[in-house]
């Protein structure tokens, strides 16, 4: 049973495995993210955050397609449409569920670590963000609405 989220391997959206436990000692800040949202626009936030806290914090976006089908993308097109659209530069890997049967490993532990509104586990739209700390440990949940920067507030108290 994983004790943290460094303990996991999740793919690249190249297809690489990727191990989480090269990013230890750095806050993270995980979001399942996608190109026909609503709340797309913060991905100009992440990527300034990422910016901004590049010592400190890792931004790590997991395309998702299971709210509104607003992820229908390959990898190819997502890579694309982030780089021209938002200058992204902070780690992008495959397209997962984070619901349901087939959601992936490391989004059960985060939804089993920060329980959502009302004590649920569901995520309940992209751009749910969860911080991470250097440990590894859940700390916070964020809802999609809540925004980059309103987060760069709460990560300038604990560094």
């Amino acid at each position: 049973m994983a004790k943290s989220v460094f303990d996991y391997t999740v793919k690249d959206i190249d297809g690489n495995e990727v191990s989480l436990a090269q990013y230890k000692g750095k806050f993270l800040l995980i979001v399942n993210v996608a190109s026909k949202c609503g709340f797309t626009p913060q991905y100009k936030g992440l990527e300034e955050l990422f910016k901004e806290e590049k010592d400190n914090l890792v931004v790590l976006g997991f395309p998702c397609n299971q709210f509104g089908a607003q992820e229908p993308g390959n990898p190819d097109e997502i890579k694309n449409f982030c780089s021209l659209n938002y200058d992204v530069n902070f780690p992008l890997f495959a397209k997962i569920d984070v619901n349901g049967p087939d959601a992936a490993p490391l989004y059960e532990f985060l939804k089993k670590e920060k329980k959502g509104l009302l004590g649920t586990e569901r995520i309940k739209w992209n751009f749910t963000k969860f911080l991470v700390n250097r440990d590894g440990q859940v700390i916070k949940r964020y809802a999609p609405t809540v925004k980059p920067e309103d987060i760069k507030k709460d990560l300038s108290k604990l560094l």
